[in-house]
């Protein structure tokens, strides 16, 4: 794997990214186009089909996000842990949680520095990747 930086450390999971979630938008467009033009006779199957697919769509949303927060409170208290054996301090507790997961990039020589500039200055994320020097891999995200 090449060395991380900020032009290609961001990840995508081909099965999600390019395979159910074009699959259920696809599905749920075909089945809103199915349901507006369907006879009144089949109207009510359409309509379950249109359900379902709804349904797909929120459920798809849910499985995403629900993993994403489980992955950023395991970041979050690795980030404090590391801050505290860096600093003997705790972690600054301006920092918002997506300053938090950017920081998670940076190595540890400027991990403390950029978590406090960070705070200071409510960096974005992005500003805290690009303040980055030296990345430290991280490639367990989805």
């Amino acid at each position: 794997m090449p060395e991380q930086n900020f032009s290609n450390h961001r990840r995508f999971h081909v099965p999600y990214h390019f395979v159910l979630l074009p699959l259920t938008s696809a599905g749920l467009v075909g089945s809103i186009y199915h349901f507006m033009y369907s006879p009144p006779e089949s109207r009510y199957l359409h309509f379950l089909i249109l359900i379902v697919f709804v349904i797909l769509v929120i459920l798809a949303g849910f499985v995403r996000t629900y993993a994403l927060k489980a992955q950023d409170r395991a970041i979050r208290a690795e980030e404090r842990l590391r801050y505290f054996i860096l600093t003997g301090k705790p972690l600054d507790e301006r920092l918002r949680m997506s300053q938090i997961v950017a920081l998670r990039f940076a190595d540890d020589t400027e991990f403390p520095a950029l978590a406090s500039r960070a705070a200071e200055e409510q960096l974005t994320p992005g500003d805290i990747k690009k303040s980055i020097v030296k990345w430290k891999p991280n490639t367990y995200r989805v």
